[in-house]
């Protein structure tokens, strides 16, 4: 047998055992994943009734021209949601960035407590937690207002406020920060030190150190998380489902993309039209996932890249 052959051998070999270390996730993406968004996708050409699915009818494309034409309400939710994501995004990313650096401080006690305390509330459920939070902005009785009231202050309507919901929002959120903070902290801690000293001997303080060494060279996390956080904004749902049962309040602000997917589908058992409300969603996420991979290379940096 020559080399030739046998490092053929070898590879077939090492070919087969990867498929086989791989076939259940596979199994597990094709059956939880690849064919529901293939049934999704044909569900979208019919009058899908979830109670009733003998009476399921084609309708060709009538169900995307509804949504992407005729149904006003997809577009005001997408609107909805880009709104939202223009708060809670920069709110999420400098809560979490600024408790990243302060675990990072190699002068603070206590840091793997710190980073366990920080953690733990992402590990309870959040349904849960959503519903402490609903107890807590409640405008008669929660806490929040009663302490405005004595500090003299005038309560607020945190949940059913125009001004106040998508705020309100943003803050149950940073409640589920955990992973984002530690994420940070693992690229804090991989910022070369060779990097600081060069920029301490040049003269340069914690700002500019900051600004011209850290962020530029956690940068690839920065838009892993950005990635990340575009992503579960598309499938925001449980926040607004339990503060508000999904029913838009306040003048339709919280009927976000998702919501109405829910509301269509198994409110209304309009299966198809929920099917084709679902693309629409992945095809928006789809979309803002290609723009940040496109721009990227405008300030993403990696190390030993050249440009």
């Amino acid at each position: 047998m020559n080399k030739k052959t046998k490092s053929a051998g070898i590879q077939r070999w090492e070919t087969k055992w990867g498929l086989f270390f791989i076939a259940p996730w596979l199994i597990g993406f094709t059956i939880f994943y690849l064919g529901p968004m293939i049934a999704s996708f044909i569900f979208s050409f019919f009058d899908y009734n979830l109670i009733q699915p003998d009476a399921s009818s084609f309708v060709g494309a009538d169900n995307w021209k509804r949504a992407i034409v005729d149904d006003p309400i997809v577009m005001k939710s997408i609107a909805h949601i880009l709104e939202y994501s223009l708060i809670s995004l920069p709110i999420s990313f400098c809560f979490s960035f600024v408790i990243a650096v302060l675990l990072n401080n190699r002068h603070l006690i206590g840091k793997s407590l710190f980073r366990a305390l920080f953690y733990l509330p992402s590990m309870v459920p959040f349904v849960a937690t959503v519903l402490i939070w609903k107890g807590i902005m409640n405008e008669q009785t929660g806490w929040y207002n009663l302490i405005l009231g004595k500090a003299g202050l005038p309560g607020i309507r945190w949940l059913t406020s125009t001004r106040w919901v998508y705020i309100s929002y943003a803050l149950i959120g940073l409640w589920g920060c955990g992973n984002t903070i530690l994420i940070l902290l693992a690229g804090l801690q991989g910022v070369p030190k060779e990097l600081y000293e060069a920029a301490t001997i040049d003269g340069a303080n914690s700002w500019q150190r900051m600004k011209a060494v850290t962020i530029p060279t956690i940068t690839p996390v920065i838009f892993y998380n950005l990635l990340i956080g575009v992503i579960n904004l598309m499938q925001f749902f449980l926040i607004p489902m339990v503060m508000n049962n999904g029913d838009g309040f306040p003048n339709g602000m919280t009927n976000f993309p998702m919501v109405y997917f829910y509301r269509q589908a198994f409110s209304y058992f309009s299966m198809g039209y929920g099917a084709v409300i679902a693309w629409v969603i992945f095809f928006i996420g789809m979309i803002f996932t290609l723009v940040l991979f496109g721009t990227s290379n405008k300030w993403v940096f990696y190390a030993g890249e050249k440009r």
